[in-house]
């Protein structure tokens, strides 16, 4: 990225103290103008984390002074088209979607990974293959992708082949979709392909909680650094509540039961970032594009 990962963190958290200054310095509302916030998911950060889901959603509702309804579907797509829409209030989406519909969404936040707002794809294969080191040792081989609007899932490892001068048309035997990250990782783990890219942050996050899945693959290549999947909102959402839910958002690593939240979540805590964070993604979806 043409900004350093440094001047990056430095920046984000820069911007995150002057959110809490500005709401305490202007009295922004702390009562939502709505009794129900629709927050949307996809099974990329959350799938089947039902009683975690409970707890955000019960810390989220003493925080804004409303009902919260997690709203899931399978795909990005589902979800973006909900949030162009003003469908949801907010949403977890990548840095693909947001990038490719940003004149429809505002960020809201993005998360903190390791002390820093990226993260980056990774491309396994199964462990025991001790052969592939890049991806193009897996040309004619069975490929598994995660979702057609993932940047780690399915741009990055495109662009990867474009820039090695390749076709990813037809560059595999064959591909599919898995619909999630975690299902990349166990369909490369049980050989119904032989690679699959999936966001690092899941990878590293099931090496955590699921090691015995994670030990059947082996990383072969990191991306470079791009910002990490984002929370929108629809740019229809009301000042006062898009203050109100940043807040809380923002504030969470500085509360003990937001700690244990971002615990549980592998991540330090959110700041609300910017736009430029994206701008890897950005330049990947010109190379795609052919310009």
């Amino acid at each position: 990225m043409g900004t350093t990962r440094a001047a990056i963190s430095r920046r984000s958290l820069f911007l995150a103290g002057g959110s809490a200054l500005a709401l305490a310095l202007t009295g922004t509302a702390r009562a939502a103008t709505r009794d129900r916030f629709r927050i949307g998911l996809t099974p990329v950060f959350l799938d089947n984390r039902v009683e975690f889901q409970a707890a955000w959603r019960a810390y989220l509702e003493r925080g804004l002074g409303a009902e919260v309804t997690f709203v899931q579907r399978q795909t990005y797509r589902e979800i973006t088209d909900l949030v162009r829409t003003a469908q949801l209030d907010a949403a977890w989406v990548c840095g693909f979607p947001y990038v490719r519909n940003q004149e429809h969404m505002r960020l809201l936040a993005v998360p903190l990974y390791q002390g820093e707002p990226l993260y980056q794809a990774y491309l396994i294969v199964p462990s025991s293959d001790n052969e592939t080191t890049r991806i193009t040792d897996l040309r004619g081989r069975i490929f598994v992708f995660s979702d057609p609007d993932s940047n780690s899932g399915f741009l990055d490892p495109q662009v990867r082949l474009i820039r090695a001068g390749e076709d990813p048309e037809h560059f595999f035997a064959r591909t599919f979709f898995a619909w999630s990250h975690r299902d990349v990782v166990m369909a490369v783990a049980e050989g119904l392909a032989n690679g699959g890219s999936v966001d690092g942050y899941v990878w590293e996050t099931l090496r955590r909680n699921q090691p015995e899945l994670a030990a059947h693959t082996r990383v072969v290549g990191r991306s470079e650094r791009y910002g990490f999947p984002p929370f929108v909102t629809p740019r229809s959402l009301p000042q006062a509540d898009f203050a109100l839910l940043q807040n809380l958002m923002t504030s969470m690593s500085n509360d003990p039961a937001g700690s244990e939240l971002l615990a549980e979540l592998n991540l330090d805590g959110f700041v609300p970032g910017d736009p430029g964070l994206f701008d890897g993604i950005r330049r990947s979806v010109r190379a795609l594009n052919g310009s």
